[in-house]
């Protein structure tokens, strides 16, 4: 299990977290090549030249991290960094984690067993009906119901199992209510269940923020369950993370009239199991034990050799050259390049941070043309 962190690796970490370019693919790269966090951030300025970086790299300072953990204490949240005994071991086991979250409600609810419902905004009636009855009896069978705080069939499922519990993911900060109609249910969510947002306090909820909300809503669960979505829809995004992630999807069957079923329905056609009731979704795990997803990831961050001066110019050259436009796993840059996995992560490091490399799900990377 991750050893317990003293106050200047959790801020460090917090720290690195919160610096420009380092998102949590490279947040794992950096604990997995040095000691500590704090060696990390003393590392970013040599790394990010190393790597060309045309600007300065902005590293989140002490100051800043004050400022943040100030402004979510006034609103009574908490911050959780990976290596926090609450950090949920379903997270910490998701390839990469994320690095940091802010919390506000019944922290405890992360231990317990979660199915995440999600679906469309511009819900029918009949999927909200739907959506409502499946998180009450769920959430009558001891399950925590996880979602993402949207309107339609997110806000149906949450106004029925508020009494036994439920998490709300947002896309924005902890402290930012979207959309405003919601604000009521953000509220009570708050008071009886849990609010988790991974974006600093303040943030305002971007496009390209929703699919890192729908990754800790599908990371958190041991399944996700789909009422509603269209072909191209937020739901289906959360839907493939799952997948990604060993979880399991189920869906329920709509008309195929409504292009709201269209999505849910071709999951279905794609082998997910057909869900009319909570039975068909609880039938699914093995009830008298807990999931295996809640069992601690084995280990914690080990540091692998050598360390960035160790490698000289003709490995960095190796890896340039390989790399192009076109999206590539890191397994084939190692074959190509006959460098070791640990060389070629952290010339990947010193590209990401030099804004020169472009990170593609799955672990596949590309150069970013002109830069």
């Amino acid at each position: 299990m991750n050893r317990p962190l003293d106050e200047k690796e959790r801020r460090a970490r917090l720290r690195l977290a919160r610096s420009d370019s380092v998102g949590p693919v490279t947040f794992r790269d950096l604990l997995q090549h040095y000691a500590s966090a704090i060696d990390a951030l003393n590392a970013l300025p040599e790394l990010a030249r190393r790597g060309h970086r045309k600007n300065p790299l902005r590293i989140a300072d002490e100051r800043e991290i004050d400022q943040e953990i100030a402004a979510i204490e006034k609103i009574g949240g908490s911050l959780v960094v990976i290596g926090d005994e609450v950090y949920p071991t379903q997270l910490a086991a998701l390839d990469p984690a994320p690095p940091v979250f802010t919390a506000k409600g019944d922290i405890s609810l992360l231990s317990r067993r979660s199915i995440a419902i999600v679906g469309s905004r511009n819900a029918s009636a009949a999927g909200t009906r739907m959506s409502g009855m499946l998180a009450r009896d769920l959430g009558a069978e001891g399950y925590i119901i996880t979602s993402g705080l949207a309107r339609g069939i997110d806000a149906a499922a949450y106004r029925t199992s508020l009494k036994t519990g439920t998490i709300a993911v947002l896309g924005g900060g902890i402290d930012v209510v979207y959309p405003k109609e919601n604000a009521g249910l953000h509220d009570e969510i708050a008071e009886q269940g849990l609010l988790l947002a991974e974006m600093p306090p303040g943030t305002k909820p971007k496009a390209n923020l929703f699919p890192r909300r729908n990754r800790l809503i599908s990371g958190l669960s041991l399944g996700v369950v789909v009422v509603e979505a269209a072909l191209r829809s937020g739901s289906l995004i959360t839907a493939r993370y799952a997948l990604e992630q060993g979880r399991d999807v189920f869906a329920v069957p709509g008309s195929p009239l409504d292009p709201r079923s269209k999505g849910s329905n071709s999951l279905i056609k794609q082998g997910a199991p057909l869900v009319e009731s909570a039975e068909d979704v609880i039938a699914a795990f093995d009830l008298p034990g807990m999931n295996r997803l809640l069992e601690p990831p084995p280990g914690d961050y080990t540091p692998p050799a050598p360390t960035p001066k160790e490698i000289g110019a003709s490995a960095r050259e190796k890896v340039i050259n390989t790399l192009g436009p076109t999206p590539m796993l890191k397994d084939e840059i190692i074959r190509e390049t006959g460098l070791s996995a640990a060389e070629v992560n952290i010339v990947l490091i010193e590209l990401t941070l030099a804004d020169r490399l472009h990170r593609d799900a799955g672990d596949r990377v590309s150069l970013i043309p002109g830069a």
